[in-house]
This record gives structure tokens, C-alpha cells and sequence, in this order.
């Protein structure tokens, strides 16, 4: 399949969490043989209008993030490379309009990633960025129905989830045992503070903990860790690459989510395929929640104190190391949600 993924500014530009993911379906997609460029802002040097990497073929549409230049010059070049099918990023929305037009003159469907940490909607592209895609795919049903506030239906609307390396937590031996874990940016969002004071609860009990990531907040929260006095048995791990991370999973046997804002819980998916126990209090702004609803091995708390009550009762789940209820979320599984969407909307366009 020839897909055509758009894209202003990459993550070479503005590196977030929705930039990392759709380039990362790119990859994948490519990985398993489909014929995959990105229209996007050139990022590398020299003159040269495309460059190849990991098998991805980035196109650039401008040399610099021009809006009104990207939006005219992309509809003619989608129509000439005439993908399958057209896959945008709403950052900034215009582009999706830009999009559209160059998928219609491809005879493409047009489908738009909608990660949640795009800019705020504030005006009428939004609501056409949200409107105009055949589907609009999202991390989870909090942000589908941010989209949906914008005019999107049940109908051109979708979850698919982040996915996780399955073979990678088969394959990685645990690190020394823990009882508990924590993982988020240590930022003004990660809510470390529900997480140390569910843990100070249980002071007359024995326990220990790691708290993986980093950032401008570290300091605060070994300060108040010192200040709860558990600071000898709470580690703080720093960033952790990924292998490092699913080895410190693995020997937990508990993990912890108190982020304000989580569009999707990636820690929290790769936690329990880890065989940890979930445990999410709740947040307003936050799906985690959403992840455990169906899952025997979790708690929801809305408090600390309810907090350091799941890790206690967590002791009732035996301990793993590896959960393959969670394999649905494999990154082949949910790489295959994507190629059926695609699938169908050219089936429903008559393309397929």
C-alpha cells in the first residue's frame, strides 16, 4: 500500500508525544514493506527534496515551517505521488485542509491522527480539521470526544491505541525486585505528590519503590521525599531508556499513575503487560483510567490514601513478569487496526 503521511513539522522540529507516534506508524508501516513517504518541512541539509530513513521516504514540501507555502504547494504533490490513501497531523489544522484537497485529487481517503497534545482549538480549521477526514483516529475516549466537540461523529471517528514490543518484555530479565513503580516526566503534570503521600501511609509497613524519569520538578520531589522521611527506601532511577524501563517493570509488582494529563498511559500499558498491578487515580484530564476498566488486575483511586490502600491490596495478585492478556496491544496487533481502516475506507470509496 502507498501512503502518504503529512505532516508540517516533524519531530526534528517540534518533538512531542503525538509527533513521536505518527512517525512511529510510519516506520512500521514501512517495516513491513508499504511504500511509506511524509510530506513534511525539510529538516535535513543540503538540496536535496527527499531524504531516506529507516525505510521512510521524507519529502519536503517547504525549507522552513511556512504555513501558507506548505498548504499550496502539498495538494499537487500528494496528486502526484497519488497515494492510497492520506494520513495528517491537525498541527497546525490548516494542513488537514491542505490535505483533503490533494487526497481528493488522488482519489485517496483522507484519515488524520488526533494524539491530543496538538495547540488548543481556537478556530473554524479546527473544526474542519476535525470534519473533513473520512476518519479521525485517536489515542483514547477522552480525546475522541474532545474531537467530537468539533463536529466529528461516532461514525468518522476511532480509537487505536499506542502499542507496545511484546517480544521485548518476553524477552528482558527483571531488575531486583520492587514492590511499586512509578513512571512520568518528573514536571509540573506528574502529580508525584499522590504517589509519596499514598506511599507515606503505609510508613510502618515494609515496602520499597522506584520512580523512573527526570526533569525540572526531580529536586522538588526528592526534597519531599526527605521530607516524609521514606526517603530510604524510595529510588529515583532518572530516565531510563526503554529495555531499562521493561527490566524495572518486570521486577515490580505494583505501578502507579497520578499524571494530571495523559492523553494515552504508555508507562501504565507497558507496566502491566510487565505483570505489574495497575494502579490510576483518577484525573479529570487524564485517560489512564480508561485503560484498566476491564483489567482484574487493577485499582482506581481517587485520593492517597486510597492509594497506599491498592498497593497494600495489590499483595492479593500473584507476581509476573509477563501478562499476555495485554498482547492485543502488540505493535504488529495494533499496526493491523491501522491497515484495516485503511482497508475499508477505500473499500467504502470503491478504491479497494
Amino acid at each position: 500500500m502507498r501512503v502518504a503521511f503529512v505532516s508540517m513539522e516533524t519531530t526534528h522540529y517540534r518533538d512531542t508525544d503525538g509527533a513521536r507516534r505518527f512517525e512511529r506508524v510510519a516506520r512500521h508501516l514501512a517495516a513491513r514493506g508499504h511504500d511509506v513517504t511524509v510530506f513534511c518541512t525539510q529538516w535535513w541539509d543540503g538540496t536535496d527534496e527527499w531524504v531516506e530513513r529507516d525505510g521512510v521516504t521524507y519529502r519536503g514540501v517547504t525549507i522552513s515551517p511556512a504555513l501558507t507555502s506548505f498548504a499550496v504547494r502539498l495538494p499537487a504533490l500528494l496528486a502526484m505521488y497519488d497515494p492510497d490513501v492520506v494520513h495528517a497531523r491537525p498541527s497546525p489544522p490548516v494542513t488537514v485542509l491542505a490535505a483533503n484537497l490533494g487526497g481528493t485529487l488522488a482519489r485517496a481517503p483522507l484519515v488524520v491522527e488526533w494524539f491530543g497534545d496538538e495547540p488548543v482549538a481556537t478556530s473554524r480549521h479546527h473544526e474542519r480539521a476535525a470534519t473533513l477526514p473520512d476518519m479521525v483516529i485517536t489515542p483514547s475516549e477522552m480525546v475522541r470526544t474532545t474531537v467530537r466537540e468539533l463536529g466529528a461523529t461516532a461514525e468518522t471517528t476511532q480509537i487505536i491505541p499506542e502499542s507496545i514490543d511484546m517480544s521485548l518484555v518476553r524477552a528482558t530479565d527483571p531488575a531486583e525486585t520492587v514492590d511499586v513503580a512509578f513512571a512520568h516526566p518528573l514536571d509540573e503534570s506528574a502529580n508525584v505528590e499522590s504517589f509519596l503521600l499514598g506511599l507515606a501511609e503505609l510508613r510502618d509497613r515494609d515496602w520499597s519503590a522506584t520512580i523512573i524519569g527526570d526533569g525540572p520538578k526531580r529536586e522538588d520531589y526528592e526534597r519531599q521525599v526527605s521530607d516524609l522521611r521514606i526517603d530510604d527506601r524510595v529510588t529515583f532511577a532518572g530516565a531510563c531508556d526503554r529495555e531499562e524501563r521493561v527490566a524495572l517493570y518486570k521486577g515490580a509488582h505494583a505501578f502507579v499513575q497520578t499524571a494530571y494529563r495523559t492523553y494515552f498511559a504508555n508507562e501504565l500499558l507497558w507496566a502491566m503487560a510487565c505483570g505489574c498491578v495497575g494502579i490510576v487515580e483518577y484525573q479529570a484530564e487524564s485517560s489512564a483510567h480508561e485503560l484498566i476498566e476491564e483489567a482484574e488486575r487493577s485499582f482506581r483511586a481517587t485520593d492517597p490514601q486510597q492509594i497506599g490502600d491498592a498497593i497494600v491490596d495489590a499483595g492479593e495478585f500473584d507476581r509476573l513478569t509477563v501478562d499476555e492478556d495485554w498482547a492485543e496491544f502488540d505493535r504488529d496487533a495494533v499496526l493491523e487496526r491501522y491497515l484495516q481502516t485503511y482497508r475499508d475506507l477505500q473499500e467504502a470509496q470503491g478504491l479497494f
